[in-house]
């Protein structure tokens, strides 16, 4: 699937911002064609739910290209995310995800967990 790049986030909250910065990063190298406001916040929900809700500190993985990108955020609590009522209590975080997302889901590990999901740019869509 193109590039790959990984990091482990320190289990504090400009985490987020350090894995915003680090998604800018990746969405140039890859030349990535879609909507990159849509990647910068699916990386800020994943990241502040594994903050919030996970355990320990995430990882943060990225792969892709210029028409498509995934965005892994993996953490050590081995409870999967479930969506809640989306308001201001709650947060509208995976709803987020599943609206700008191709498709999203979550992968069970040994050690935890991975929620992921995948963008995908549209045809014709410029930088």
């Amino acid at each position: 699937m193109g590039h790959q790049i990984e990091e482990r986030l320190k289990q504090e909250l400009p985490s987020i911002t350090a894995a915003r910065e680090l998604a800018e990063r990746f969405l140039t190298e890859t030349a990535y064609r879609g909507v990159r406001e849509d990647v910068l916040l699916v990386v800020s929900e994943l990241v502040t739910n594994a903050l919030l809700h996970g355990d320990g500190p995430p990882l943060l993985r990225l792969s892709g290209g210029a028409s498509r990108i995934r965005v892994e955020v993996g953490d050590s609590a081995a409870e999967l995310p479930t969506p809640r009522e989306p308001g201001p209590r709650d947060g509208w975080g995976l709803q987020v995800v599943e609206r700008l997302s191709a498709r999203w889901g979550t992968s069970p590990l040994d050690d935890g967990k991975v929620v992921w999901c995948e963008l995908v740019a549209a045809v014709g869509s410029a930088v």
